[in-house]
């Protein structure tokens, strides 16, 4: 009997491992796709965006970036009722599928000079299909490995999905400027750029593999089998008082809360020291990459963390150190920008509170929502939160700074928006670590 109980758990560890393999390296390819497209944004300008003035070609390449962020609900909101309809499977191959064409698509497109009007035309399409295929794969692939984890060590074990943005970051990022340092600028203007998205199809097919030997979870086979699964998924969320309430705290504080918290740590730290501290940019891509290496073990070890306190402690504590910490935090990096070893410090210390907010995020997107409804109501306000709240926060920050005369103003809306969702988290949010994912 020992010796079964052992051998069935070794297999059901080897099937999990299979599966989360499969879904990271999925939603991987997800991130690294979507944000090569905003690295390259500046190339983009004037290759398909000719203008007389170069800022109205990159204002003009910067908006066809935010439109995949825009059209990301709609995505989760279309994708999110098919995977509670007819399976969560069937939705994780088509958006890996579509997501992989439309990105290959792009690093074979004509330029302006060679088809006019309509290379744009093509380029804002395919940025479309990303960001269609994102809202559905962001927010889906959580609740698909969510539902195949189990009920034990759930944070931990889901925590790793989480990696996949910075690391998609580190990989394009890396990508892109080891392209820019073996070619020449005109090598990298007329064929270099296409790289990155060439590389897509090797990805994709190494996704797709991984993807068709992946069986449906377990709770949504059963709900097949007791013919339960939820008609108009999205209609009965929305009639459903406790959903729309739990859906409201997914968006405000947990989606919102992990959105602007990126923005802030793995974004505008960036910006910040290489224009107001001016740093040279160099040094601060270099302290870039430790931090976000850093935040990979501090997530996983959030995850853990909410197996053993509890999720909302863990969120709350993220939150509330975010909205504490933030500007402190950004006047050190300006008052001490001669210690590399104090600015190291700081973006490290940014990580960690970053950690704490998303590290039990895929846990805790399954477990508000019961199961014949959890992918839509999952994916439409993570979704909403990640391309609204998070797409939006640059716009705002910098309109912020401009009008206050000041690098650290715009500060004040990130840190007012986090202690706003922490006092609703701690307030409303319900314990979820303990959730029976089969209700």
């Amino acid at each position: 009997m020992t010796a079964t109980s052992a051998s069935d758990i070794k297999a059901a560890s080897h099937s999990y491992r299979k599966v989360a393999i499969a879904a990271c390296f999925g939603t991987f390819l997800e991130w690294y796709d979507f944000l090569t497209f905003a690295t390259l944004a500046v190339v983009f300008a004037p290759l398909f965006f000719p203008s007389s003035d170069p800022s109205t070609g990159l204002l003009a390449s910067l908006a066809t970036f935010g439109v995949g962020m825009v059209v990301r609900p709609i995505g989760a909101a279309i994708f999110g009722s098919i995977g509670d309809r007819i399976g969560r499977r069937p939705v994780f191959m088509i958006t890996i599928t579509l997501m992989g064409i439309a990105t290959v698509c792009v690093g074979f497109l004509p330029t302006y000079a060679q088809v006019g009007i309509w290379a744009p035309i093509l380029l804002v399409s395919f940025r479309l299909l990303q960001g269609l295929s994102a809202g559905g794969e962001i927010g889906g692939s959580a609740v698909y490995l969510t539902e195949h984890a189990g009920n034990a060590n759930r944070g931990f074990k889901t925590s790793f999905l989480q990696l996949m943005g910075p690391l998609g970051i580190l990989v394009s990022t890396l990508q892109i400027a080891l392209l820019q340092g073996y070619l020449t600028q005109e090598e990298f203007l007329s064929w270099g750029w296409r790289v990155p998205f060439w590389v897509s199809l090797i990805l994709l097919l190494l996704a797709f593999k991984a993807r068709i030997a992946l069986e449906e979870t377990p709770i949504f086979v059963e709900l097949s089998k007791t013919s339960t699964q939820a008609k108009n998924p999205l209609r009965e969320n929305l009639k459903d008082p406790e959903t729309r309430k739990r859906m409201f705290l997914l968006f405000f504080c947990i989606s919102a809360g992990g959105a602007v918290l990126f923005f802030c740590v793995q974004v505008y730290t960036s910006i910040f020291l290489k224009t107001s501290v001016k740093l040279v940019p160099q040094l601060v891509d270099q302290l870039s990459v430790y931090a976000t290496l850093a935040l990979l073990p501090l997530t996983i070890f959030a995850g853990w963390l909410s197996d053993k306190v509890g999720r909302k402690p863990v969120v709350v504590s993220g939150l509330i150190l975010g909205a504490t910490l933030i500007l402190p935090a950004f006047y050190c990096l300006q008052a001490n920008s001669d210690s590399t070893i104090l600015v190291t410090l700081v973006l490290v210390g940014l990580s960690t509170i970053l950690a704490l907010v998303v590290g039990p995020q895929t846990a805790l997107l399954a477990e508000l929502f019961p199961a014949k409804t959890r992918n839509s109501a999952a994916t439409l306000p993570h979704n909403l939160a990640a391309g609204w709240i998070g797409g939006l926060l640059p716009l705002i920050v910098t309109w912020l700074n401009q009008e206050w005369a000041s690098d650290t103003a715009g500060l004040w809306y990130p840190t007012i928006f986090l202690a706003s969702g922490a006092v609703v988290a701690m307030l409303y949010l319900p314990e979820t670590h303990k959730t029976n994912l089969n209700h």
